[in-house]
């Protein structure tokens, strides 16, 4: 009896952690600007930064505004792992690529192996599109849950 009075103490004491999760975004981005004179990188913020810090509510009879100064959003601490252009003088660059993702791989096999299980990933380009078109990027966010 002891033991099954044990037991369920136990249990009761460890359900609250069972909800808690944490998430965790991690972003590559990549150039899609031609004769390779952009930037690719896998951002990964070390700190963390809550949002409510930033945030103001609006009504119709209230205009209150957060009067947090923008600098303070900025994270100073964050890793930045280079990543290759798509594209070189000589145009689109199909080894660039495979070397990206697996970079990308190896980034996310390794937060797999910490604990991270990978649960969304959402991708968009922005790209200039007009005459010339020079200037773009293809960005992509990789959510992760622990």
């Amino acid at each position: 009896m002891k033991k099954l009075i044990f037991l369920t103490f136990c249990v009761l004491l460890g359900l609250p952690g069972l909800n808690a999760q944490t998430y965790k975004v991690v972003t590559s981005v990549e150039s899609i600007v031609p004769n390779g004179l952009g930037r690719s990188r896998i951002i990964n913020a070390m700190e963390d930064k809550d949002y409510k810090e930033f945030t103001s509510v609006q009504t119709e009879d209230d205009n209150t505004r957060n009067k947090s100064d923008r600098s303070e959003i900025r994270v100073k601490n964050f890793e930045e792992t280079k990543l290759l252009n798509f594209y070189n003088l000589g145009g689109i660059r199909f080894q660039n690529i495979a070397a990206n993702d697996a970079l990308i791989t190896s980034m996310i096999n390794d937060m797999t192996a910490n604990g991270w299980e990978l649960v969304f990933v959402s991708s968009a380009v922005e790209s200039e599109g007009g005459k010339g078109d020079g200037q773009g990027i293809f960005i992509t966010r990789y959510i992760f849950r622990k």
